[in-house]
Formats: structure tokens, C-alpha cells, sequence
């Protein structure tokens, strides 16, 4: 897929403690999305991924939310993991 191609993706994600802050395996329905409008690491992991395919994407924070994180759920400088 490309930055323009709209994705639909089942996922798990945690920060490094394990806390799930996102879920949509919990909430038991895939998001669809444009690969374009989320974060630079699904930007480049997702789009080297086949339909069907499973991945387990670690993202630094210089490619996640950044030193601002996103607040409440995602703190500072907090690196990522989605399954």
C-alpha cells in the first residue's frame, strides 16, 4: 500500500511497561484508515506488509507521538508496540 491507500488493520498496542493503551482486537472490529493521515511508524511498516499479513512494529518515539506524546493515553517520549 501507499501513503494513498486506504488500510483496515487488527491490532494491539502497548506501551514498553505492557499497558495496552489501543485495542481494536479488544473492541473486536479492524479500523480502516488512509495510510497517509497516522503515525510515520505505521506509515512505513504497514506499507510493507501484504493483505493478511501480521507484523509486531516497534516504534521509537522520533517516529510515534514524538517528546509531546499524545495525552492522556500516550506519554512523552514513549515508545510504542503494536501487534
Amino acid at each position: 500500500p501507499t501513503d494513498a491507500s486506504t488500510v483496515q488493520v487488527h491490532y494491539h498496542g502497548t506501551l514498553a511497561d505492557g499497558t495496552v493503551f489501543d485495542s481494536s482486537v479488544q473492541r473486536g472490529e479492524p479500523i480502516k484508515f488512509p495510510l497517509g493521515n497516522v503515525i510515520k511508524a505505521w506509515q512505513e511498516g504497514v506499507a510493507l506488509m501484504k493483505v493478511g499479513g501480521k507484523a509486531t512494529l516497534l516504534c521509537p518515539p522520533n517516529i510515534a507521538y514524538g517528546e509531546q506524546g499524545s495525552p492522556p493515553v500516550i506519554p512523552p517520549g514513549a515508545t510504542l508496540k503494536f501487534e
